[in-house]
C-alpha cells in the first residue's frame, strides 16, 4: 500500500522550510534497529497496512517492529520484536493487520540509499528519499549481527484500544472558549479517513473559537493539534508543514506519538492534559529504556 525508507527525519532544518518527515512511530523504528545492532537512528522500511513481498537476495539479519501485519518467511509466521536470520532465496510477505497500521523492517547494517540533507527519510511531496516500488532492488550494507535478540513480552507495545492520548496544553488556549476547551478534553474524537503522514484529521462536534482560528504563522512541532475555522482538530504528524497558522489547542507528548501513529481511521480517542514536567519525565524514561536495550543487545567488547 505504501512502503518507504524512513529514519528519524531531517532534524534542525525547519527554519529553512525543510519538512522533518521520518518514522511515524519513532519508538518502533529505534527498537527494530537496536535489535539488529544498528544505531537507533538508522533507516528502515516503514510498511503501512498492506506489506510488500520481498525476495531476499543475500543472507541478512532483520527485525520487524511496530504493527503486527502478519509477517511471514516462506509462508511461516515470522517473529515480531526479535532479530532473526534470513537466507538467499527466502521470501518475506505480510498478511492481515492484527494490531497497529505501520510496521518497521530493519536490516543489520542499514539500507544503502541516498542521504539527502543528512537523512534517508522519504518525503514524497518533495521527491526526497525512496518509495518502494514493484521490482525494485533495495541494497543493504552487510555486517555481522547476532540474531535472536528480542524484547520481553512486557516491553512490547500494545496497539489495541490505545484511546487515551496525553497532551500538553497549547499556547493559544486563551483563543478558545471555556466550553471549547472542556469539550476538547471531555468528548471523544474519531480519526477521519482523510488522514495521512502529514496529519490526522479528527471528527467531532465543533470546537468554538472566541473570535477566529487564524494566528501569525508559528512553529508546529510533532504532535501539534491545530483547530482550523471548522472546529475540527488536526494532529500534525511526521510530514507536517514547518509552520502553521491556526490556533494550537494542545500538543501530543512524544511518547504517545506512536499510539496515534498506529491507529487506523475510525478509531476513537480522547485527550488528557499533563504538564511539561510529566511529558519530559516520560520522554527520559523512554530514552533510558532505549539506552539499556542498546547495551543489552550488543554490549561493548571487554
Amino acid at each position: 500500500m505504501q512502503t518507504t525508507i524512513q529514519d528519524l527525519g531531517r532534524q534542525g532544518l525547519q527554519q529553512y522550510g525543510v519538512v522533518v518527515s521520518g518514522a511515524m512511530d519513532p519508538f518502533a523504528l529505534q527498537v527494530a534497529n537496536l535489535l539488529v545492532g544498528n544505531q537507533q537512528d538508522e533507516a528502515a522500511l516503514e510498511i503501512a497496512l498492506m506489506g510488500p513481498e520481498l525476495d531476499v537476495l543475500s543472507p541478512a539479519v532483520i527485525a520487524i517492529g511496530g504493527a503486527d501485519l502478519s509477517p511471514a518467511v516462506n509462508g511461516k509466521r515470522a517473529p515480531m520484536w526479535k532479530s532473526f536470520r534470513v537466507q538467499k532465496g527466502d521470501r518475506i510477505t505480510f498478511g492481515r493487520p492484527l494490531s497497529g497500521v505501520r510496521a518497521y523492517l530493519a536490516v543489520a547494517g542499514g539500507y544503502d540509499v541516498p542521504v539527502m540533507m543528512g537523512s534517508k527519510s522519504t518525503y514524497e511531496r518533495a521527491h526526497f528519499g525512496t518509495v518502494i516500488k514493484k521490482d525494485m532492488v533495495i541494497n543493504g550494507f552487510h555486517v555481522h549481527s547476532r540474531p535472536g535478540v528480542g524484547l520481553s513480552q512486557a516491553a512490547i507495545p500494545d496497539y489495541h484500544n490505545q484511546t487515551s492520548i496525553r497532551v500538553v496544553p497549547g499556547p493559544e488556549l486563551d483563543r478558545f472558549t471555556d466550553e471549547g476547551i472542556r469539550s476538547f478534553y471531555n468528548d471523544t474524537h474519531t480519526i477521519s479517513p482523510e488522514s495521512d503522514r502529514m496529519g490526522y484529521r479528527l471528527e467531532r462536534t465543533e470546537i468554538p473559537h472566541k473570535h477566529n482560528a487564524d494566528i501569525w504563522s508559528d512553529a508546529v512541532p510533532l504532535g501539534t493539534i491545530q483547530v482550523p475555522a471548522n472546529g475540527q482538530p488536526i494532529i500534525l504528524m511526521a510530514d507536517r508543514q514547518t509552520t502553521g497558522g491556526y490556533n494550537r489547542i494542545a500538543t501530543v507528548i512524544s511518547v504517545d506519538i506512536p499510539k496515534v501513529a498506529q491507529l487506523p481511521p475510525g478509531s476513537k480517542i480522547r485527550f488528557y492534559p499533563v504538564n511539561v514536567h510529566e511529558a519530559q519525565r516520560r520522554a527520559m524514561e523512554e530514552r533510558d529504556f532505549l539506552r539499556v536495550l542498546a547495551y543489552r543487545s550488543h554490549p561493548p567488547p571487554l
